[in-house]
């Protein structure tokens, strides 16, 4: 029996997570305490994800525990031990707002709940490799300090620039404001290095940006690109945060994501980092997204621009995947921006 145990699995990255591997001949143990509604409320609400896992996935076994118990989460690993092939840890207190207001929660959840997870696996399957699910945060506002030039729509990197095809894995994380949530994820991120570099575990941090697609429960504090199409087809307005609008975000969708998750596992590292995301060939700033939406529907979008940016907020990022493309060269993207705004209209349209 091989076993793939998924936390925050009926988060967007578990849930899509949870079918690939599931498609696989994976059994899942899916753990995931809907944090998600805590956190932001009715639209953060994943119990209709829950439902569907249940319902379509054969071999998916759900366990409604927090990632903080240890002594629960200890019962699984110590029943399944060696048979758990893969552990892919996605659940997380991902908002830069929330975390400010709850730091304590916040760091509980990010730190202490990865550091949980990994020292179960060294006890209970060593030998199973470890996904994490980081961010690009871990920069803090580093990428601000780029020589970055305002265009019509979007902000831009000057073309001479080492980063002109994306930020890659050489940017510091020092020196910046990193934001809460930032903070509690680098602690995360750091110690799912040191246990694969210092106690060889097969250990990954996959640095995302803004991850999307189907199974997103967007809410306002996070989730951008699906809380934006949402917003913007049900109240034709958006309000815009900061730096005209114009700020750029690559954007991966999760079945790109796992694809890349498919690889590690096939062959899998020590400590390794990989920063993730859709690259120069799927970006967009708010602006441009919001004309995407308008084009594909026809619907006009009102638009409010706060011109006071939120703390740590990143003018620019576009990742480079440069580094696990040279690993991992069957790795294909094949989701655009365009094609992934397109198919969040049409799953809200279909509502």
């Amino acid at each position: 029996m091989r076993v793939a145990l998924i936390t925050g699995s009926c988060g967007l990255v578990g849930s899509e997570s949870s079918i690939f591997f599931s498609q696989k001949g994976f059994k899942i143990i899916g753990i995931d305490n809907n944090s998600r509604r805590f956190f932001f409320g009715k639209d953060g609400d994943i119990n209709w994800v829950k439902r569907k896992l249940k319902k379509t996935l054969k071999n998916y076994d759900h366990f409604n525990i927090d990632i903080k118990d240890y002594e629960n989460l200890q019962k699984i690993f110590k029943k399944y031990k060696e048979n758990i092939k893969l552990i892919i840890h996605a659940a997380a207190q991902p908002s830069h707002d929330w975390a400010k207001d709850k730091p304590l929660i916040d760091f509980r959840i990010n730190a202490e709940g990865t550091l949980n997870l990994l020292e179960l696996t060294k006890i209970n399957c060593p030998n199973a490799p470890f996904i994490f699910m980081s961010t690009n945060k871990v920069y803090g506002d580093n990428p601000n300090a780029l020589p970055l030039i305002e265009k019509k729509t979007r902000w831009e990197i000057k073309s001479s620039h080492k980063f002109k095809s994306g930020i890659d894995e050489t940017m510091s994380i020092d020196n910046c404001i990193h934001s809460f949530f930032g903070a509690s994820k680098s602690y995360a991120d750091l110690i799912v290095q040191e246990y694969g570099k210092n106690v060889g575990l097969k250990t990954a941090c996959f640095r995302a940006g803004c991850i999307t697609g189907p199974n997103h429960s967007g809410a306002k504090l996070h989730g951008f690109l699906s809380y934006l199409v949402k917003a913007s087809m049900q109240k034709k307005k958006y309000t815009l945060i900061g730096y005209k609008g114009k700020q750029v975000r690559d954007n991966i969708h999760s079945q790109d994501l796992v694809q890349c998750f498919w690889q590690f596992y096939k062959k899998p590292g020590f400590g390794e980092v990989y920063n993730t995301g859709g690259g120069r060939y799927s970006n967009c700033s708010i602006i441009e997204a919001l004309n995407l939406i308008e084009k594909i529907t026809g619907i006009k979008i009102k638009r409010k621009i706060i011109k006071q940016n939120r703390i740590g907020d990143h003018i620019w990022y576009i990742s480079s995947m440069k580094k696990f493309k040279k690993k991992y060269p069957k790795w294909k993207q094949k989701y655009s921006t365009y094609k992934i705004i397109k198919e969040l209209v049409q799953q809200f349209s279909s509502k």
